[in-house]
Protein backbone atom coordinates (compact mmCIF):
# COMPACT_ATOMS: atom_id res chain seq x y z
CA UNK A 1 0.00 0.00 0.00
CA UNK A 2 1.47 3.71 -0.44
CA UNK A 3 0.11 6.09 1.77
CA UNK A 4 -2.99 4.12 2.65
CA UNK A 5 -3.83 3.28 -1.24
CA UNK A 6 -3.97 -0.18 -2.57
CA UNK A 7 -2.30 -0.74 -5.37
CA UNK A 8 -4.13 -4.39 -5.83
CA UNK A 9 -6.60 -2.66 -8.81
CA UNK A 10 -3.56 -1.96 -10.66
CA UNK A 11 -1.57 -5.15 -10.54
CA UNK A 12 -4.79 -7.20 -11.30
CA UNK A 13 -4.86 -5.02 -14.31
CA UNK A 14 -1.40 -5.38 -14.94
CA UNK A 15 -2.14 -9.20 -14.60
CA UNK A 16 -5.30 -9.46 -16.99
CA UNK A 17 -3.66 -7.16 -19.44
CA UNK A 18 -1.10 -9.22 -19.74
CA UNK A 19 -3.01 -12.37 -19.88
CA UNK A 20 -5.34 -10.89 -22.74
CA UNK A 21 -1.86 -9.55 -24.51
CA UNK A 22 -0.59 -12.94 -24.80
CA UNK A 23 -3.84 -14.30 -25.69
CA UNK A 24 -4.81 -11.70 -28.53
CA UNK A 25 -1.01 -12.46 -29.90
CA UNK A 26 -1.73 -15.81 -30.54
CA UNK A 27 -5.12 -15.56 -31.83
CA UNK A 28 -3.67 -13.00 -34.48
CA UNK A 29 -0.61 -15.38 -35.18
CA UNK A 30 -3.39 -18.43 -35.35
CA UNK A 31 -5.36 -16.45 -37.66
CA UNK A 32 -2.77 -15.68 -39.90
CA UNK A 33 -1.56 -18.83 -39.81
CA UNK A 34 -4.70 -20.11 -41.16
CA UNK A 35 -4.85 -17.48 -43.93
CA UNK A 36 -1.13 -18.37 -45.08
CA UNK A 37 -2.28 -22.35 -44.88
CA UNK A 38 -5.25 -21.31 -47.17
CA UNK A 39 -3.56 -18.80 -49.71
CA UNK A 40 0.64 -20.34 -48.88
CA UNK A 41 1.51 -18.24 -52.39
CA UNK A 42 0.29 -15.21 -50.84
CA UNK A 43 3.30 -13.34 -49.79
CA UNK A 44 1.12 -10.89 -47.33
CA UNK A 45 -0.45 -14.14 -45.58
CA UNK A 46 3.21 -15.39 -45.19
CA UNK A 47 4.72 -12.04 -43.75
CA UNK A 48 1.59 -11.35 -41.48
CA UNK A 49 2.38 -14.68 -39.90
CA UNK A 50 5.74 -14.42 -38.92
CA UNK A 51 5.30 -10.72 -37.54
CA UNK A 52 2.17 -11.89 -35.56
CA UNK A 53 4.75 -14.80 -34.69
CA UNK A 54 7.36 -12.34 -33.32
CA UNK A 55 4.48 -9.99 -31.54
CA UNK A 56 3.16 -13.68 -30.18
CA UNK A 57 6.91 -14.50 -28.37
CA UNK A 58 7.45 -10.64 -27.54
CA UNK A 59 4.05 -9.97 -26.00
CA UNK A 60 4.52 -13.81 -24.01
CA UNK A 61 7.79 -12.61 -23.41
CA UNK A 62 7.10 -9.31 -21.82
CA UNK A 63 3.98 -10.35 -20.16
CA UNK A 64 5.33 -13.50 -18.39
CA UNK A 65 7.72 -11.43 -16.81
CA UNK A 66 5.09 -8.70 -15.60
CA UNK A 67 3.33 -11.59 -14.05
CA UNK A 68 6.30 -13.39 -12.66
CA UNK A 69 7.23 -10.27 -10.97
CA UNK A 70 3.83 -9.20 -9.67
CA UNK A 71 3.54 -12.38 -8.45
CA UNK A 72 7.22 -12.69 -6.84
CA UNK A 73 6.30 -8.79 -5.40
CA UNK A 74 2.95 -9.92 -4.18
CA UNK A 75 5.08 -12.92 -2.14
CA UNK A 76 7.50 -10.36 -0.66
CA UNK A 77 10.22 -11.78 -2.95
CA UNK A 78 11.33 -9.16 -4.22
CA UNK A 79 15.36 -10.54 -4.17
CA UNK A 80 14.12 -13.25 -6.70
CA UNK A 81 13.20 -10.67 -9.23
CA UNK A 82 16.20 -8.98 -9.23
CA UNK A 83 17.96 -11.99 -10.46
CA UNK A 84 15.48 -12.94 -13.04
CA UNK A 85 14.74 -9.18 -14.53
CA UNK A 86 17.75 -8.53 -16.48
CA UNK A 87 17.02 -12.22 -18.08
CA UNK A 88 13.47 -10.99 -18.66
CA UNK A 89 14.59 -7.85 -19.63
CA UNK A 90 17.33 -9.38 -22.83
CA UNK A 91 14.28 -12.05 -23.88
CA UNK A 92 12.17 -8.75 -24.18
CA UNK A 93 14.80 -6.89 -26.32
CA UNK A 94 15.86 -9.91 -28.07
CA UNK A 95 11.97 -10.48 -29.22
CA UNK A 96 11.20 -6.95 -29.82
CA UNK A 97 14.62 -6.54 -32.10
CA UNK A 98 13.06 -9.53 -34.01
CA UNK A 99 9.95 -7.24 -34.43
CA UNK A 100 11.71 -4.67 -35.63
CA UNK A 101 13.76 -6.81 -37.90
CA UNK A 102 10.66 -8.19 -39.09
CA UNK A 103 8.97 -4.63 -39.57
CA UNK A 104 12.08 -3.26 -41.11
CA UNK A 105 11.95 -5.56 -43.93
CA UNK A 106 8.44 -5.18 -44.65
CA UNK A 107 8.91 -2.33 -47.26
CA UNK A 108 11.37 -4.35 -49.33
CA UNK A 109 9.51 -7.73 -48.93
CA UNK A 110 5.78 -5.45 -50.48
CA UNK A 111 8.42 -3.68 -53.12
CA UNK A 112 9.56 -7.40 -54.49
CA UNK A 113 5.81 -8.85 -53.64
CA UNK A 114 4.54 -5.90 -56.06
CA UNK A 115 6.96 -6.99 -58.42
CA UNK A 116 6.30 -10.51 -58.19
CA UNK A 117 2.49 -10.04 -58.51
CA UNK A 118 3.49 -7.63 -61.83
CA UNK A 119 5.14 -10.04 -63.00
CA UNK A 120 2.54 -12.60 -62.14
CA UNK A 121 0.51 -10.44 -63.85
CA UNK A 122 2.09 -10.16 -67.29
CA UNK A 123 2.14 -14.18 -66.61
CA UNK A 124 -0.96 -14.35 -65.79
CA UNK A 125 -2.01 -11.44 -68.59
CA UNK A 126 0.12 -14.03 -71.42
CA UNK A 127 -1.40 -17.18 -70.30
CA UNK A 128 -4.92 -15.73 -70.64
CA UNK A 129 -3.99 -14.42 -74.25
CA UNK A 130 -2.19 -17.83 -74.41
CA UNK A 131 -5.64 -19.86 -73.28
CA UNK A 132 -7.26 -17.54 -75.70
CA UNK A 133 -5.11 -18.05 -78.90
CA UNK A 134 -4.88 -22.28 -77.74
CA UNK A 135 -8.73 -22.05 -77.65
CA UNK A 136 -9.49 -19.83 -80.95
CA UNK A 137 -6.24 -22.61 -82.61
CA UNK A 138 -8.14 -25.17 -81.13
CA UNK A 139 -11.51 -24.13 -82.58
CA UNK A 140 -9.27 -23.57 -85.83
CA UNK A 141 -8.37 -26.72 -85.94
CA UNK A 142 -11.45 -28.22 -84.91
CA UNK A 143 -13.45 -26.07 -87.65
CA UNK A 144 -10.65 -27.04 -90.46
CA UNK A 145 -10.98 -30.56 -89.84
CA UNK A 146 -14.75 -30.10 -89.96
CA UNK A 147 -14.12 -28.09 -93.54
CA UNK A 148 -11.67 -30.53 -94.34
CA UNK A 149 -14.25 -33.57 -93.73
CA UNK A 150 -16.98 -31.61 -95.65
CA UNK A 151 -14.70 -31.16 -98.84
CA UNK A 152 -13.47 -33.93 -99.06
CA UNK A 153 -17.01 -35.89 -98.27
CA UNK A 154 -17.83 -33.09 -101.03
CA UNK A 155 -14.83 -34.45 -103.68
CA UNK A 156 -16.07 -37.59 -102.83
CA UNK A 157 -19.62 -37.02 -103.78
CA UNK A 158 -18.35 -35.25 -106.89
CA UNK A 159 -15.90 -38.11 -107.83
CA UNK A 160 -18.75 -40.79 -107.37
CA UNK A 161 -21.00 -38.59 -109.83
CA UNK A 162 -18.14 -38.52 -112.24
CA UNK A 163 -17.52 -42.16 -112.04
CA UNK A 164 -21.04 -42.82 -112.70
CA UNK A 165 -20.76 -40.52 -115.23
CA UNK A 166 -18.29 -42.32 -116.90
CA UNK A 167 -18.86 -45.74 -116.54
CA UNK A 168 -22.42 -45.70 -117.18
CA UNK A 169 -22.29 -43.16 -120.29
CA UNK A 170 -23.24 -45.04 -123.29
CA UNK A 171 -20.96 -42.60 -125.61
CA UNK A 172 -17.55 -43.24 -125.96
CA UNK A 173 -15.50 -41.34 -122.90
CA UNK A 174 -11.29 -41.78 -122.33
CA UNK A 175 -8.67 -40.04 -121.63
CA UNK A 176 -4.92 -39.73 -122.61
CA UNK A 177 -1.66 -38.40 -121.58
CA UNK A 178 0.72 -36.54 -123.49
CA UNK A 179 2.35 -38.57 -124.90
CA UNK A 180 -0.80 -39.72 -126.58
CA UNK A 181 -1.48 -43.34 -124.52
CA UNK A 182 -4.40 -43.98 -123.66
CA UNK A 183 -4.87 -43.85 -119.98
CA UNK A 184 -8.72 -44.75 -119.12
CA UNK A 185 -11.68 -45.68 -121.53
CA UNK A 186 -15.60 -46.75 -120.49
CA UNK A 187 -16.56 -49.59 -121.07
CA UNK A 188 -18.95 -48.05 -123.99
CA UNK A 189 -15.55 -47.28 -125.97
CA UNK A 190 -14.00 -50.57 -125.52
CA UNK A 191 -17.89 -52.20 -126.94
CA UNK A 192 -17.78 -49.93 -129.73
CA UNK A 193 -14.06 -50.39 -130.68
CA UNK A 194 -14.03 -54.41 -130.27
CA UNK A 195 -11.53 -54.32 -127.46
CA UNK A 196 -11.28 -55.66 -123.96
CA UNK A 197 -9.65 -53.25 -121.19
CA UNK A 198 -6.61 -55.08 -121.11
CA UNK A 199 -5.74 -54.49 -125.04
CA UNK A 200 -5.73 -51.23 -124.83
CA UNK A 201 -2.95 -51.18 -122.59
CA UNK A 202 -0.28 -49.45 -124.80
CA UNK A 203 -2.85 -48.21 -126.80
CA UNK A 204 -1.92 -45.02 -128.76
CA UNK A 205 -4.34 -42.57 -129.67
CA UNK A 206 -3.81 -42.39 -133.63
CA UNK A 207 -4.70 -46.16 -133.47
CA UNK A 208 -8.02 -45.18 -132.78
CA UNK A 209 -7.97 -42.86 -135.71
CA UNK A 210 -9.24 -44.60 -139.22
CA UNK A 211 -7.64 -42.51 -141.12
CA UNK A 212 -4.08 -40.73 -140.21
CA UNK A 213 -4.88 -37.30 -141.24
CA UNK A 214 -7.28 -37.18 -139.06
CA UNK A 215 -4.95 -37.19 -136.11
CA UNK A 216 -3.09 -34.08 -137.60
CA UNK A 217 -6.42 -32.34 -137.86
CA UNK A 218 -7.60 -33.34 -134.37
CA UNK A 219 -4.05 -32.19 -132.80
CA UNK A 220 -3.82 -28.79 -134.48
CA UNK A 221 -7.28 -27.90 -133.09
CA UNK A 222 -6.68 -29.08 -129.86
CA UNK A 223 -3.82 -26.99 -129.43
CA UNK A 224 -4.89 -24.16 -130.89
CA UNK A 225 -8.09 -23.33 -129.20
CA UNK A 226 -7.77 -26.22 -126.60
CA UNK A 227 -11.02 -27.85 -126.95
CA UNK A 228 -12.97 -29.17 -129.85
CA UNK A 229 -16.64 -29.94 -130.62
CA UNK A 230 -18.64 -31.83 -132.92
CA UNK A 231 -15.70 -33.12 -135.37
CA UNK A 232 -17.05 -35.77 -137.77
CA UNK A 233 -14.72 -38.49 -138.14
CA UNK A 234 -13.89 -41.95 -138.19
CA UNK A 235 -12.84 -44.00 -135.47
CA UNK A 236 -11.08 -47.51 -136.16
CA UNK A 237 -12.34 -50.73 -134.63
CA UNK A 238 -10.38 -53.87 -133.77
CA UNK A 239 -11.43 -55.99 -136.31
CA UNK A 240 -10.02 -53.25 -139.02
CA UNK A 241 -13.65 -51.88 -139.71
CA UNK A 242 -14.67 -48.33 -139.47
CA UNK A 243 -17.27 -46.51 -137.40
CA UNK A 244 -18.52 -43.19 -137.87
CA UNK A 245 -18.41 -40.63 -134.78
CA UNK A 246 -18.92 -37.29 -133.51
CA UNK A 247 -16.02 -36.52 -131.36
CA UNK A 248 -15.88 -33.36 -128.53
CA UNK A 249 -12.47 -32.91 -126.52
CA UNK A 250 -11.10 -31.03 -123.98
CA UNK A 251 -6.65 -30.24 -123.23
CA UNK A 252 -5.81 -30.59 -119.63
CA UNK A 253 -3.01 -28.05 -118.76
CA UNK A 254 -0.62 -27.54 -116.42
CA UNK A 255 -0.24 -24.86 -113.96
CA UNK A 256 2.22 -23.45 -116.39
CA UNK A 257 -0.16 -23.96 -119.32
CA UNK A 258 1.72 -26.91 -120.59
CA UNK A 259 -0.17 -29.69 -122.35
CA UNK A 260 -0.76 -32.68 -119.69
CA UNK A 261 -3.51 -34.57 -121.81
CA UNK A 262 -6.50 -34.74 -123.02
CA UNK A 263 -10.66 -35.71 -122.35
CA UNK A 264 -12.73 -37.02 -125.05
CA UNK A 265 -16.23 -38.09 -125.34
CA UNK A 266 -17.00 -39.53 -128.98
CA UNK A 267 -20.77 -40.38 -130.24
CA UNK A 268 -21.20 -43.55 -132.32
CA UNK A 269 -22.88 -42.00 -135.65
CA UNK A 270 -22.83 -45.53 -137.64
CA UNK A 271 -26.33 -46.54 -136.65
CA UNK A 272 -27.61 -42.80 -137.07
CA UNK A 273 -26.04 -43.11 -140.50
CA UNK A 274 -27.49 -45.82 -141.64
CA UNK A 275 -30.86 -44.70 -140.72
CA UNK A 276 -30.16 -41.46 -142.72
CA UNK A 277 -29.06 -43.51 -145.92
CA UNK A 278 -32.26 -45.57 -145.30
CA UNK A 279 -34.44 -42.66 -145.14
CA UNK A 280 -32.54 -40.80 -147.84
CA UNK A 281 -33.34 -44.14 -149.63
CA UNK A 282 -36.88 -44.69 -149.16
CA UNK A 283 -37.54 -40.90 -150.79
CA UNK A 284 -35.82 -42.40 -153.43
CA UNK A 285 -37.86 -45.32 -153.26
CA UNK A 286 -40.87 -43.18 -153.05
CA UNK A 287 -40.16 -41.44 -156.22
CA UNK A 288 -38.97 -44.60 -157.75
CA UNK A 289 -42.20 -46.49 -157.14
CA UNK A 290 -44.60 -43.56 -158.85
CA UNK A 291 -42.11 -43.41 -162.30
CA UNK A 292 -42.29 -47.86 -161.84
CA UNK A 293 -46.03 -47.57 -161.94
CA UNK A 294 -46.39 -45.58 -165.00
CA UNK A 295 -43.61 -47.43 -166.81
CA UNK A 296 -45.28 -50.88 -165.59
CA UNK A 297 -48.54 -49.80 -166.85
CA UNK A 298 -46.88 -48.59 -170.33
CA UNK A 299 -45.15 -51.63 -170.33
CA UNK A 300 -47.85 -54.05 -169.80
CA UNK A 301 -49.45 -53.48 -172.74
CA UNK A 302 -47.27 -53.96 -175.77
CA UNK A 303 -46.16 -57.20 -173.27
CA UNK A 304 -49.62 -58.58 -173.85
CA UNK A 305 -49.62 -58.07 -177.44
CA UNK A 306 -46.41 -59.55 -177.83
CA UNK A 307 -47.40 -62.41 -175.50
CA UNK A 308 -50.93 -62.97 -177.36
CA UNK A 309 -49.08 -62.83 -181.20
CA UNK A 310 -46.40 -64.88 -180.03
CA UNK A 311 -48.72 -67.44 -178.82
CA UNK A 312 -50.74 -67.17 -182.12
CA UNK A 313 -47.95 -68.10 -184.38
CA UNK A 314 -46.71 -70.40 -182.78
CA UNK A 315 -49.97 -72.54 -183.91
CA UNK A 316 -48.99 -72.01 -187.18
CA UNK A 317 -45.47 -74.16 -186.92
CA UNK A 318 -44.67 -77.84 -186.32
CA UNK A 319 -43.54 -78.26 -182.60
CA UNK A 320 -39.99 -78.67 -182.58
CA UNK A 321 -39.18 -76.79 -185.78
CA UNK A 322 -36.67 -73.84 -185.51
CA UNK A 323 -39.80 -71.43 -185.86
CA UNK A 324 -41.88 -72.93 -182.96
CA UNK A 325 -38.69 -72.85 -180.90
CA UNK A 326 -38.06 -69.40 -181.74
CA UNK A 327 -41.37 -68.30 -180.45
CA UNK A 328 -41.10 -70.65 -177.27
CA UNK A 329 -37.96 -68.34 -176.49
CA UNK A 330 -40.16 -65.20 -177.19
CA UNK A 331 -43.05 -66.68 -175.05
CA UNK A 332 -40.40 -67.17 -171.85
CA UNK A 333 -38.86 -63.69 -172.09
CA UNK A 334 -42.26 -62.31 -172.49
CA UNK A 335 -43.38 -63.68 -168.77
CA UNK A 336 -40.55 -63.36 -167.60
CA UNK A 337 -40.87 -59.50 -168.16
CA UNK A 338 -43.84 -59.46 -167.11
CA UNK A 339 -43.61 -61.21 -163.91
CA UNK A 340 -40.80 -57.80 -163.51
CA UNK A 341 -43.33 -55.35 -164.21
CA UNK A 342 -45.65 -57.22 -161.75
CA UNK A 343 -43.04 -57.18 -159.17
CA UNK A 344 -42.96 -53.59 -159.67
CA UNK A 345 -46.63 -52.90 -159.77
CA UNK A 346 -46.74 -54.66 -156.04
CA UNK A 347 -43.57 -52.55 -155.16
CA UNK A 348 -45.27 -49.45 -155.97
CA UNK A 349 -47.84 -50.23 -153.97
CA UNK A 350 -50.59 -49.89 -157.30
CA UNK A 351 -52.07 -53.53 -156.85
CA UNK A 352 -55.33 -54.47 -154.84
CA UNK A 353 -54.89 -55.68 -151.37
CA UNK A 354 -57.20 -57.55 -149.01
CA UNK A 355 -57.79 -56.26 -145.44
CA UNK A 356 -58.67 -58.96 -142.67
CA UNK A 357 -57.04 -59.77 -139.01
CA UNK A 358 -53.84 -61.55 -139.55
CA UNK A 359 -52.11 -63.48 -137.08
CA UNK A 360 -48.19 -63.23 -137.64
CA UNK A 361 -47.74 -66.42 -135.98
CA UNK A 362 -49.95 -68.47 -138.75
CA UNK A 363 -48.45 -66.68 -141.50
CA UNK A 364 -44.75 -67.48 -140.54
CA UNK A 365 -45.27 -71.13 -139.67
CA UNK A 366 -47.31 -70.95 -143.14
CA UNK A 367 -44.07 -69.79 -144.72
CA UNK A 368 -41.90 -72.39 -143.01
CA UNK A 369 -44.34 -75.07 -143.92
CA UNK A 370 -43.87 -74.89 -147.90
CA UNK A 371 -39.86 -73.90 -147.76
CA UNK A 372 -39.20 -76.12 -144.52
CA UNK A 373 -38.20 -79.04 -146.72
CA UNK A 374 -35.58 -76.96 -149.07
CA UNK A 375 -33.91 -75.25 -146.20
CA UNK A 376 -33.19 -78.75 -144.75
CA UNK A 377 -31.48 -79.79 -147.96
CA UNK A 378 -28.63 -77.15 -147.13
CA UNK A 379 -28.75 -78.26 -143.85
CA UNK A 380 -29.98 -75.18 -142.17
CA UNK A 381 -32.08 -75.51 -139.04
CA UNK A 382 -35.09 -73.26 -137.86
CA UNK A 383 -35.28 -71.67 -134.65
CA UNK A 384 -38.62 -70.26 -133.78
CA UNK A 385 -39.31 -68.02 -130.38
CA UNK A 386 -43.08 -67.03 -131.15
CA UNK A 387 -45.57 -65.24 -128.54
CA UNK A 388 -48.58 -67.41 -127.97
CA UNK A 389 -50.21 -63.98 -127.19
CA UNK A 390 -49.44 -61.96 -130.00
CA UNK A 391 -52.16 -59.60 -130.67
CA UNK A 392 -53.83 -59.73 -134.62
CA UNK A 393 -52.95 -57.26 -136.58
CA UNK A 394 -54.84 -56.40 -139.99
CA UNK A 395 -53.35 -56.78 -143.32
CA UNK A 396 -53.16 -58.71 -146.40
CA UNK A 397 -51.84 -62.45 -145.56
CA UNK A 398 -51.05 -63.30 -148.73
CA UNK A 399 -48.32 -59.73 -149.12
CA UNK A 400 -47.13 -60.81 -145.68
CA UNK A 401 -46.26 -64.16 -146.86
CA UNK A 402 -44.27 -63.20 -149.64
CA UNK A 403 -42.40 -60.53 -147.29
CA UNK A 404 -41.03 -63.59 -145.49
CA UNK A 405 -40.80 -65.98 -148.26
CA UNK A 406 -38.69 -63.05 -149.60
CA UNK A 407 -36.64 -62.40 -146.26
CA UNK A 408 -35.85 -66.47 -145.47
CA UNK A 409 -34.71 -66.96 -148.87
CA UNK A 410 -32.14 -64.60 -148.76
CA UNK A 411 -31.04 -65.88 -144.98
CA UNK A 412 -30.94 -68.81 -146.80
CA UNK A 413 -28.84 -67.52 -149.90
CA UNK A 414 -26.36 -66.22 -147.24
CA UNK A 415 -25.97 -69.35 -146.08
CA UNK A 416 -25.68 -71.35 -148.97
CA UNK A 417 -22.03 -71.24 -149.22
CA UNK A 418 -21.42 -72.58 -145.68
CA UNK A 419 -22.92 -75.76 -145.96
CA UNK A 420 -24.96 -75.06 -142.75
CA UNK A 421 -26.56 -72.39 -140.73
CA UNK A 422 -29.56 -71.54 -138.27
CA UNK A 423 -32.48 -68.97 -139.23
CA UNK A 424 -34.17 -67.61 -135.94
CA UNK A 425 -37.86 -66.61 -135.97
CA UNK A 426 -39.01 -64.58 -133.14
CA UNK A 427 -41.92 -62.80 -132.42
CA UNK A 428 -43.05 -60.33 -129.54
CA UNK A 429 -46.02 -57.94 -128.86
CA UNK A 430 -44.25 -54.50 -127.92
CA UNK A 431 -44.82 -52.62 -124.41
CA UNK A 432 -44.83 -49.59 -126.09
CA UNK A 433 -46.81 -48.09 -129.05
CA UNK A 434 -49.55 -51.02 -129.75
CA UNK A 435 -46.96 -52.58 -132.15
CA UNK A 436 -45.83 -56.13 -132.59
CA UNK A 437 -42.44 -57.17 -133.78
CA UNK A 438 -41.04 -60.12 -135.91
CA UNK A 439 -37.34 -60.53 -136.36
CA UNK A 440 -35.68 -62.97 -139.01
CA UNK A 441 -32.13 -63.49 -138.29
CA UNK A 442 -29.30 -65.67 -139.92
CA UNK A 443 -25.91 -66.98 -139.08
CA UNK A 444 -24.46 -65.95 -142.77
CA UNK A 445 -21.49 -63.22 -143.77
CA UNK A 446 -23.70 -60.56 -143.28
CA UNK A 447 -24.64 -57.67 -144.82
CA UNK A 448 -21.42 -55.21 -145.25
CA UNK A 449 -22.18 -51.64 -144.28
CA UNK A 450 -21.62 -50.07 -147.23
CA UNK A 451 -24.86 -52.25 -148.53
CA UNK A 452 -26.87 -51.43 -145.26
CA UNK A 453 -28.27 -48.58 -147.13
CA UNK A 454 -28.95 -49.59 -150.65
CA UNK A 455 -30.43 -53.00 -150.08
CA UNK A 456 -34.18 -51.75 -150.25
CA UNK A 457 -32.92 -49.89 -153.64
CA UNK A 458 -35.17 -51.51 -156.36
CA UNK A 459 -33.14 -53.69 -158.53
CA UNK A 460 -30.00 -53.84 -156.48
CA UNK A 461 -28.79 -57.12 -155.68
CA UNK A 462 -25.47 -59.03 -154.68
CA UNK A 463 -26.57 -62.04 -156.32
CA UNK A 464 -24.77 -63.43 -159.76
CA UNK A 465 -26.70 -62.47 -162.92
CA UNK A 466 -29.92 -64.71 -163.74
CA UNK A 467 -30.41 -65.46 -159.83
CA UNK A 468 -32.32 -62.16 -158.80
CA UNK A 469 -33.73 -59.40 -160.31
CA UNK A 470 -33.00 -57.30 -156.90
CA UNK A 471 -36.72 -56.45 -156.61
CA UNK A 472 -37.29 -58.91 -153.33
CA UNK A 473 -36.56 -56.28 -150.46
CA UNK A 474 -37.83 -53.52 -152.21
CA UNK A 475 -41.66 -55.64 -152.86
CA UNK A 476 -41.23 -56.04 -149.11
CA UNK A 477 -40.15 -52.47 -148.13
CA UNK A 478 -43.50 -51.47 -149.73
CA UNK A 479 -45.68 -53.98 -148.22
CA UNK A 480 -44.75 -53.47 -144.84
CA UNK A 481 -45.22 -49.68 -145.32
CA UNK A 482 -48.29 -50.13 -147.30
CA UNK A 483 -49.44 -52.03 -143.80
CA UNK A 484 -48.22 -49.18 -141.39
CA UNK A 485 -45.13 -50.93 -140.51
CA UNK A 486 -41.48 -50.53 -140.51
CA UNK A 487 -38.43 -52.75 -141.71
CA UNK A 488 -34.92 -52.17 -140.32
CA UNK A 489 -31.73 -54.00 -140.37
CA UNK A 490 -28.77 -54.68 -138.66
CA UNK A 491 -25.33 -56.25 -139.50
CA UNK A 492 -23.55 -57.47 -137.57
CA UNK A 493 -26.22 -58.37 -135.10
CA UNK A 494 -26.08 -56.65 -131.45
CA UNK A 495 -27.16 -59.07 -128.42
CA UNK A 496 -28.10 -57.90 -125.40
CA UNK A 497 -26.32 -61.06 -123.62
CA UNK A 498 -23.59 -62.56 -126.26
CA UNK A 499 -22.75 -59.25 -127.76
CA UNK A 500 -21.75 -58.48 -131.50
CA UNK A 501 -22.72 -61.84 -133.00
CA UNK A 502 -21.99 -62.99 -137.04
CA UNK A 503 -25.07 -62.51 -139.60
CA UNK A 504 -28.13 -60.17 -140.56
CA UNK A 505 -31.44 -59.50 -138.74
CA UNK A 506 -34.18 -57.55 -140.31
CA UNK A 507 -36.78 -56.38 -137.54
CA UNK A 508 -40.16 -55.82 -138.80
CA UNK A 509 -43.21 -53.89 -136.86
CA UNK A 510 -46.58 -53.19 -137.36
CA UNK A 511 -49.30 -51.82 -135.90
CA UNK A 512 -52.12 -54.05 -133.91
CA UNK A 513 -55.66 -54.58 -135.19
CA UNK A 514 -58.23 -51.94 -133.56
CA UNK A 515 -59.96 -54.44 -132.00
CA UNK A 516 -56.90 -56.38 -129.90
CA UNK A 517 -55.53 -52.54 -129.96
CA UNK A 518 -58.79 -51.72 -127.46
CA UNK A 519 -58.37 -55.10 -125.68
CA UNK A 520 -54.85 -54.61 -124.89
CA UNK A 521 -55.84 -50.75 -123.58
CA UNK A 522 -58.58 -52.34 -121.44
CA UNK A 523 -55.72 -54.33 -119.76
CA UNK A 524 -53.51 -51.84 -119.22
CA UNK A 525 -56.35 -49.84 -117.71
CA UNK A 526 -57.70 -52.79 -115.57
CA UNK A 527 -54.26 -53.18 -114.23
Amino acid sequence: MMDGLSLMPAILLDILGSAANIIFAFLAWRYARLLSKRQPDNFVWGYLYYVTFAIAAFATSRAVGHLVKQFLLMANRADIWSVISPYSGGFNTLFIISVAAVMIFYHKGVQAYEALEHEAGKLKTANRNLAGAASQLRDLNQNLEQKVEDRTEELSRSEKKFRHLFSASKDMVFFNDAANRLVDMNDSGFEMLGYSREETSGLQLADLFHNSDEIITYAEMLKRDGYIKDLHLEFARKDGTAISVLMSATAILGENGEMLGSEVIAKDLTKLKIMMDQLSASEKMASVGQMAAGVAHEINTPLGIILGYSQLLMDEFADGSEQHQGLQVIERQTKASRKIVADLLKFSRQSGSTREEVNLNEVVTDVLAVIEHTLGLSTITIQLDLDQNLPTITGDPEKLRQVFVNLINNAHHAMQDLGSGEIFLRTRRLAAGGRVMVEVRDTGHGVPEKNQAKIFDPFFTTKPVGQGTGLGLSVSYGIIHEHGGTIEVESPVHDPQAGLLQGTLFRITLPVSGEDEQKIAAQADSV
